[in-house]
């Protein structure tokens, strides 16, 4: 019966992952940490969307940037349709407002797995304390 509940444990921090990648600030909302989430979202949505409107819709480049990509898609799996429309040279972008719109998006998606961690270390902790005698 305790493997039981182990499983159930590690599915939670599963499903508290999957929540603050899929929305950012889910994991939180999902713990009922409210307004942890709802700052979590307008800040990470915030820096993302400035860093579209500097350098366009083409800064997510998964062909010609993979290493800013992947830090790209750690803010929502959307981000891999906008880079599925870019793989084409139509979206190019070239100079400083791509440079500074890939930083703006990464940041934000490494801002995302610090707060999904996050999330999952709450829900860890709060697990091992509903499970001590």
């Amino acid at each position: 019966m305790a493997q039981r509940s182990k499983e159930g444990h590690y599915l939670m921090l599963f499903v508290i992952g999957l929540a603050g990648w899929l929305i950012p600030g889910g994991g939180h909302l999902i713990l009922k940490m409210n307004r942890h989430a709802v700052v979590i979202f307008i800040t990470i949505a915030v820096t993302f969307v400035i860093g579209l409107y500097i350098g366009s819709v083409g800064v997510i480049n998964p062909v010609g940037a993979k290493p800013w990509y992947v830090a790209q898609i750690m803010n929502t799996p959307a981000v891999a349709a906008l880079g599925q429309m870019t793989k084409t040279e139509e979206y190019a972008v070239y100079g400083r407002p791509n440079e500074i719109g890939q930083i703006y998006t990464s940041i934000a998606g490494l801002l995302n797995l610090l707060c999904i961690v996050n999330a999952v270390y709450l829900a860890h902790l709060r697990g091992t304390e509903s499970a001590a005698p």
